[in-house]
């Protein structure tokens, strides 16, 4: 039994040793030992390749706002690992962590011994949520993000009310196949029998895929575009406009406080999931709570602006589509400035072509390095940049701190690429501020 809350979570990390197991056994191992708490909860399943935590965001938002207690499962944590199961916004208490893990501790053990094996950290965090909203604290509804693919993740136990499907790009290959054919295929594994998808997917090779897998489980397909539409989309100063229309109706000049089209895009699905709860499941939801609830979302590093006077701005670019949108703002909005980019990724990602992207609208690029056990070098990103303005520094907090005092005001300073190591650097710039 553990204690302490630092005692508790090293054990959930150590099971990083694991490594990623696809498949649902040991998960339906664990949730029967548990008399199966997800039989207990009203779920909302969420995934894709980009946009799973801003659409969770929004519709957390949306729901919070039209006075509904909403539970979230996502990944991964930005500033501490509680954010990771969380009710309204706010992540659970150390001593619930606790709790939970000694409850699942004992059944990670027992599992080990048999030929299933023992549960990876993924799955021990999603058995503890699902302990957590069916015994220790309900709520009206869990919106569950999708961990890796779909299919075969530890999340796809659940029976959902509604099944969201984001984007489909080319990430996580060396599991998820290397095709959009491959990967949609495995996406689509959270669609359900009769269950109401949303998605925002707009390739034809992958959308095809997503129509086979919705029509053989005689699931109602709603896709942005066709059921569902967003027009005038417009920037604003801290956020995005945009046109909001469908068959249960119409909005007109819906703000969100996050920037770029594909934030507009995301917040379209949390907008049309409202329309199936209020018209299917009878949730008391209206305009004013979708305005108010867009509006009021918000998710770190998302084209997070933390200063203005010197202008910082943090996203979580970690693909080659969230780089492409990444750059898409860059040269929508700020094309009077001289960007500065610093960049980091994980190894396993198309770390060549993400670098390409980043060069064409970079004046200068700065290549860097973290404590992360499948994080690229400085140097072999600094490889892949064609740019004339490069440089490599390997003590990120270091250059930040001689960096940051030196921005000048025509220039804007972008800190880009793993959501690990934006994590870092978050709760560094209190430090470097005050430095």
């Amino acid at each position: 039994m553990f204690t302490t809350y630092e005692q508790a979570v090293d054990w959930i990390h150590a099971r990083l040793r694991l490594g990623i197991k696809p498949g649902l056994s040991r998960m339906e191992w664990m949730l029967e030992k548990l008399d199966h708490p997800e039989r207990h909860i009203k779920t909302i399943h969420i995934g894709g390749t980009n946009g799973k935590g801003s659409t969770v965001t929004f519709l957390r938002s949306v729901l919070q706002s039209a006075g509904y207690q909403i539970g979230t499962f996502t990944s991964p944590y930005f500033e501490q690992f509680n954010e990771r199961i969380s009710i309204n916004g706010k992540p659970v208490k150390d001593e619930e962590i606790v709790e939970m893990v000694n409850v699942i501790k004992p059944l990670a053990d027992e599992l080990e011994q048999t030929d299933l094996g023992g549960p990876t950290e993924f799955e021990v965090i999603t058995a503890m949520s699902l302990y957590y909203f069916a015994k220790m604290n309900p709520v009206d509804v869990v919106l569950y993000e999708v961990g890796l693919g779909g299919r075969f993740d530890s999340t796809n136990v659940i029976h959902p009310l509604l099944s969201i499907i984001t984007s489909i790009g080319l990430d996580h290959t060396a599991i998820l196949g290397d095709t959009l054919e491959q990967i949609a295929f495995e996406k689509a594994g959270i669609i359900k029998n009769g269950v109401n998808v949303i998605t925002g997917v707009k390739q034809p090779e992958a959308i095809n895929v997503i129509e086979e897998r919705a029509s053989n489980v005689k699931a109602p397909l709603h896709q942005l575009g066709k059921k569902f539409s967003i027009s005038q989309v417009k920037a604003l100063s801290k956020g995005t406009q945009f046109d909001f229309s469908s068959t249960f109706g119409e909005f007109k000049d819906l703000e969100i406080s996050m920037i770029g089209e594909h934030q507009a895009s995301n917040a379209s699905l949390a907008v049309m999931a409202t329309q199936l709860l209020r018209n299917y499941y009878a949730f008391l939801i209206e305009e004013e709570h979708i305005r108010q609830g867009l509006k009021d979302a918000y998710w770190p590093g998302r084209f997070e602006i933390v200063s203005e006077e010197p202008y910082i701005v943090l996203d979580g670019a970690h693909n080659n589509e969230g780089i492409q949108a990444l750059v898409d703002v860059l040269k929508e909005r700020y094309s009077d400035k001289k960007i500065t980019i610093l960049f980091t990724a994980l190894a396993d990602k198309s770390v060549d072509e993400m670098i390409r992207r980043l060069d064409e609208v970079a004046d200068r690029i700065v290549f860097t390095e973290f404590d992360y056990p499948r994080a690229a070098t400085a140097e072999m990103l600094f490889s892949f940049s064609s740019s004339d303005n490069k440089s490599l520094e390997k003590n990120w907090f270091d250059y930040l701190k001689n960096k940051i005092p030196s921005i000048q005001d025509d220039e804007i300073l972008v800190i880009t690429g793993s959501l690990y190591f934006l994590s870092e650097v978050k709760s560094s710039l209190i430090t470097i501020y005050k430095g």
